[in-house]
């Protein structure tokens, strides 16, 4: 296991994953431009595969100091959580081919909920009341953000059958690259994810008929999902998630539907509606509830 020295403040790591939470929704409108113009395994494997170099050149002096033992072990939990992240992302993928936004983005939502209610069955151990009633608000500030653009049918198709499964595999990930980042030097985990995820989304190009024009919106999309939304985030939110429990980082996490729908609203111009504003104040509560009194390491 190696040694963390000088553990920062943990508002410090919270703060973090808030801003990996800001630019993944930041992130969301110039994704859902693009797809329209590459698909969608093919755009994970270009992102995914340009990340890996972007974080290769921002670890580069690190890994230099680092044994090759420690390298092959952070890397290698790395993979195995970057299993889940890849599960994650192509099974989402899928089933929005036979679900709506409103309901996808609800139920992959519920990984939220289903990260402290796998992590106490794999460890043995609740979280935090307060965490818990976190939770539950900001869960219900998600039902209040979503619940306009869901459908009016309650049945679950094939389509949510697929995203509920992102979602568990969604929590397995945050649990697993807590695990890990708390073990091995986060840079090597980091990488890991993100290159297991690029090998795997390459490997499954023939899932779908890789096609692309590429335009302006693309060509954006890729750089930022590339840069800022993978390189920069995974490496931040495996930093972060060394001095905070993976149940606060899926708390933090709900802040992304908020900051998709202000982006969203500023950069494509929808309308700012009531239930997004009162969702998103419901997140906040839950977060700041939590918060207010930071729970220990561990």
């Amino acid at each position: 296991m190696t040694a963390r020295q000088n553990p920062p403040a943990r508002w410090r790591a919270d703060l973090a994953l808030a801003f990996v939470a800001f630019i993944w929704g930041a992130t969301f409108v110039f994704v859902k431009r693009a797809l329209t113009d590459i698909s969608t395994v093919y755009f994970l494997a270009v992102r995914f595969s340009l990340a890996s170099a972007c974080m290769l050149l921002i670890f580069a002096q690190p890994f230099r100091r680092m044994d090759q033992r420690t390298i092959g072990r952070g890397l290698l939990g790395g993979a195995t959580a970057g299993i889940f992240l890849w599960l994650g992302y192509i099974l989402q993928t899928f089933g929005l081919k036979y679900t709506t936004a409103g309901k996808s983005g609800f139920l992959t939502g519920l990984y939220i909920v289903l990260v402290p209610l796998i992590g106490a069955c794999l460890y043995r151990r609740w979280p935090q009341a307060r965490e818990l009633l976190g939770i539950l608000v900001a869960t219900a500030g998600m039902i209040v953000l979503t619940f306009p653009s869901l459908d009016t049918h309650l049945r679950l198709n094939k389509g949510d059958l697929l995203t509920l499964a992102c979602a568990v595999t969604f929590a397995f990930h945050l649990l697993v690259l807590g695990h890990f980042s708390k073990r091995e030097r986060f840079e090597a985990v980091a990488l890991g994810q993100i290159a297991c995820a690029a090998l795997l989304s390459v490997s499954s190009l023939s899932l779908e008929r890789p096609q692309a024009r590429w335009t302006g919106d693309v060509i954006i999309a890729i750089v930022l999902t590339a840069v800022l939304a993978t390189a920069v985030a995974f490496a931040l939110q495996t930093w972060g998630q060394q001095y905070t429990t993976a149940t606060r980082t899926a708390l933090i996490f709900a802040l992304e539907p908020v900051f998709a729908f202000v982006t969203a609203a500023m950069i494509g111009g929808e309308p700012l509606t009531l239930a997004a504003v009162s969702g998103g104040v419901l997140i906040l509560t839950g977060i700041v509830a939590v918060e207010l009194k930071p729970a220990p390491n561990g």
